[in-house]
Order: C-alpha cells, then structure tokens, then sequence
C-alpha cells in the first residue's frame, strides 16, 4: 500500500506556556491568532495553518501535517510500512480529522484532512 500526500497543511509547535507563546508569534505575524483556546491557538498564515499545541512533547519538536483524502487509510499505510502509532486519528473539530505517526527513524509524521483548506 502506498501513501499519496496532497501537500503541507500545518505546522503546530509545543507551547509550555500557551500565553507567553501566543503574545511571541502574534508580535512576530503581526496579527491576532484566529483560534484561540486553553487547548490549542491557531494563525492563518500565507494560507497555512501554524499552531500552539499546549500538551504537545516539546522533545518532539514541531509537528508538521501533511494533507490527506483519507487518515485512517493513511495511518494504516504508514504502519503497514513500520511506523507505529503516535497519536490516534481523531476529529478535531468542524470536520478536520488528523493523526500522527512514529516513523521507524523515531520522526513524527502528521497526517490531516481539513475540508476547509484551498490550494491555491
């Protein structure tokens, strides 16, 4: 089974202190974060999603997402070629599905579908 990825969707950093975090990025981006809850806070940038991820693993770094049709079916290629389960897939809200994977270098792999994201 292969794995096709429809492009890069986002990126989301750990954040130990989601509040500190959110005033650092906002300065940086020079806007206000579109999403902002105690549980993750969002920016659209350049038509990307970055996000602060409060319980995220800071020692596994950012967490990149790559597009997909189909989570389920793309955790289940990821394993079937020796990655393992890092986060299980599940709805995040307004119909975005994402997942991570552990690849067998010991990277994370993203996974989403988001009907809402328009490629250019």
């Amino acid at each position: 089974m292969t794995l096709t990825l429809n492009g890069l969707r986002t990126v989301i950093y750990p954040s130990t202190n989601l509040e500190v975090d959110k005033a650092w990025w906002s300065s940086l981006l020079g806007q206000q974060p579109y999403f902002d809850q105690p549980f993750y806070v969002g920016f659209e940038v350049g038509g990307y999603e970055l996000g602060l991820l409060p319980d995220a693993t800071a020692s596994d770094g950012s967490l990149v997402y790559w597009g997909v049709d189909d989570v389920a079916a793309a955790v289940h290629a990821a394993i079937s070629a020796g990655a393992t389960e890092h986060t299980p897939v599940a709805d995040v809200g307004d119909g975005i599905v994402a997942a991570t994977v552990r690849t067998p270098a010991g990277t994370i792999l993203g996974l989403i579908y988001n009907p809402h994201f328009k490629t250019a």
